[in-house]
């Protein structure tokens, strides 16, 4: 099962805040900027197309998320002070019933 990520690319003060998380040593170069990769599973994946229908994935299996997405997965990661929070980032970027009716499956239309 390959590796999927979400790239987070990082301007001058996010880089800093980073650094001052102790999260320096997780800055990669990504296409010739700063960012940060977070590890998510196939699943994961799954779920954040069905949030972010827009949302793309290249080659390499990457993606970035929309900026209301990617501003949580920063805070997370900075609170976390971790770039393996996906599993508990997932919890706040997909939300599994939006647009759907309040009388959705199973209530009986009641």
């Amino acid at each position: 099962m390959s590796d999927c990520y979400v790239n987070l690319f990082l301007d001058e003060a996010k880089l800093k805040k980073i650094e001052e998380a102790g999260l320096g040593g997780e800055v990669k170069e990504v296409e010739g900027k700063k960012a940060i990769q977070v590890l998510m599973t196939q699943k994961d994946k799954k779920k954040l197309q069905k949030g972010f229908k827009d949302l793309v994935f290249d080659d390499a299996d990457t993606c970035v998320l929309p900026e209301n997405g990617e501003q949580k997965l920063f805070d997370i990661i900075l609170e976390m002070k971790s770039v393996d929070v996906m599993k508990f980032a997932i919890t706040k970027l997909y939300n599994p019933l939006a647009g759907r009716d309040v009388f959705g499956r199973g209530t009986g239309m009641r």
